[in-house]
């Protein structure tokens, strides 16, 4: 996993203004009290001191987006970060057991986290990986997972370049393209619609020059411009889904979307090679199989060794809650999407 000092803790170049904002401090205070006020017959029970500090520490930890509103998680930096390692640790063993799920299924899955996440943005995310194929194929973990780290914590970024390639590809000239700095969501399926119809896509340099200008004015969150340049240099011409595809794949990215610990900053996912590695979390998910196992209610077919459940065929209009639980067991991981299934 990458890891790096964070180097605007403490910065004496930045005013207080600019600390404060950089950091957000305003926006959680603000949350903090408006929590406290909503609940404060259950806070002030054990103190408002103890209740900021846990607040505070949670935050920290990236803990405090679970079963927030999507407002409150997609509202900061932070909170996108913290939401995906969330995501990642919940799900992880998804992934190990090499399960296959439908989009709408990885929505769900979401919805447990945050009841209110719009089913719109799993469907950008699911885009990215599925490329031409049908919305109901089904989809490794890892590969969604990455694609929606993308998709969720670069969504401005991506709405801006999407109005950008609909320009180029309507055949603009590169100095009468407009360079957004907020479009509207409606126009990523769109892009998907046309590029059926220009398989060859446009112009990489080309549409690599409007993206830099994008970012040298750009006020939120975006991809490296080394990272750019260096998915754009593999080809003489682009799509716009095979472009994010390719940031999506490019290694440096996780270096681009950072969660803080103290005083180091890490990557929201690790390294792909170690999507599936969490030995913190294997410990905890042991000890509850161990209770389960000794458990006087625990079903014994679930104990036998070597035990596995008959293989499933996931539907994309049948939620997780109706569905078989996930064997705990690893069964092997998939990293390919399979998109034979309809």
């Amino acid at each position: 996993m990458c890891t790096k000092m964070n180097p605007d803790r403490f910065n004496p170049t930045l005013s207080v203004d600019e600390y404060l904002a950089e950091t957000n401090v305003l926006f959680y205070l603000n949350d903090a009290v408006t929590q406290l006020l909503e609940h404060k017959e259950e806070y002030t029970q054990f103190g408002i001191v103890r209740y900021f500090a846990e607040y505070f520490s949670s935050v920290k930890n990236g803990n405090h987006v679970l079963f927030r509103e999507f407002g409150y998680i997609k509202a900061t930096a932070h909170n996108r970060a913290s939401f995906i390692r969330v995501l990642w640790r919940c799900f992880r063993q998804i992934g190990k057991n090499g399960d296959l799920l439908a989009m709408l299924e990885y929505s769900s899955l979401l919805q447990l986290l945050c009841p209110d996440f719009p089913v719109e943005m799993v469907q950008h995310a699911a885009r990215i990986v599925l490329m031409d194929d049908a919305m109901d194929c089904l989809m490794s973990f890892s590969d969604f997972l990455f694609s929606f780290q993308i998709q969720f914590y670069f969504e401005e970024f991506l709405e801006s370049i999407a109005a950008i390639y609909q320009d180029l590809l309507s055949g603009k000239s590169p100095n009468t393209v407009i360079v957004p700095t907020s479009t509207s969501v409606e126009q990523l399926p769109q892009v998907a619609t046309e590029e059926t119809e220009a398989q060859e896509g446009v112009d990489s340099s080309v549409f690599g020059e409007c993206i830099e200008v994008l970012c040298e004015r750009f006020k939120h969150n975006h991809p490296s411009t080394s990272a750019i340049r260096e998915v754009l240099e593999l080809t003489q011409r682009v799509t716009f889904y095979g472009f994010v595809m390719a940031l999506v794949r490019h290694e440096g990215i996780n270096q681009d979307i950072v969660f803080v610990i103290e005083l180091t900053l890490l990557g929201a996912l690790p390294n792909k090679s170690e999507l599936l590695i969490d030995p913190e979390m294997d410990q905890e998910v042991e000890k509850l199989i161990a209770q389960i196992a000794i458990s006087p209610t625990s079903n014994s077919s679930s104990s036998v060794p070597g035990h596995k459940e008959p293989p499933r065929k996931a539907s994309p209009r049948k939620s997780l809650h109706h569905r078989k639980r996930i064997e705990m067991e690893s069964d092997g991981s998939t990293e390919e999407t399979d998109s034979s299934e309809n």
